[in-house]
């Protein structure tokens, strides 16, 4: 379980600290705006009015579909164990789909603010941030020391948590 705990804590930073970034900070909504954005989702257009309570509240749901998003691929990789055998073919697949639920399922059927298309910029960034984040990083926290070699290095390791 500490395995599940790291991956989901590792991910959903990685995943979120991009968001803040990109959109945040080089698209210029501010960090307050992004974690208010997700809170919307729940309270709709009044979560930009709340304040950093409501940033806050943001920032622990996107935490809770990071650690459902987690506990998905872990309960999935006990029935598939090639899941976590050969996690860098699979998790980018995974972060993939995660991708699409959460951007053409969950985002539209939530209280969140309709917006326009996406950028190219702005979906390759969420592309990006599902496959590596919410796929890669977190299946490999969860494989635990997986041996990494190729030619040019004696070996890689990802050590858990």
């Amino acid at each position: 379980m500490k395995r599940v705990l790291c991956a989901w804590l590792v991910a959903g930073t990685l995943d979120i600290a991009d968001a803040i970034v990109f959109i945040g900070w080089i698209k210029g909504a501010g960090t307050k705006r992004v974690l208010q954005f997700i809170a919307s989702g729940l309270l709709g257009v009044r979560a930009f009015q709340g304040g950093w309570t409501s940033a806050m509240l943001g920032l622990d749901i996107h935490f809770f579909i990071a650690l459902c998003t987690t506990l998905t691929y872990y309960r999935l990789s006990r029935k598939f164990p090639v899941l976590l055998k050969r996690w860098a073919v699979y998790a980018p697949i995974y972060g993939l789909g995660v991708f699409f639920f959460m951007h053409y399922g969950v985002v539209p059927l939530s209280r969140a603010p309709k917006q326009g298309p996406a950028s190219i910029a702005s979906l390759a960034n969420l592309i990006f941030s599902h496959v590596f984040f919410m796929g890669l990083t977190m299946a490999g926290v969860l494989a635990g020391r997986q041996r990494i070699t190729t030619e040019v290095t004696e070996e890689l390791t990802i050590d858990g948590c």
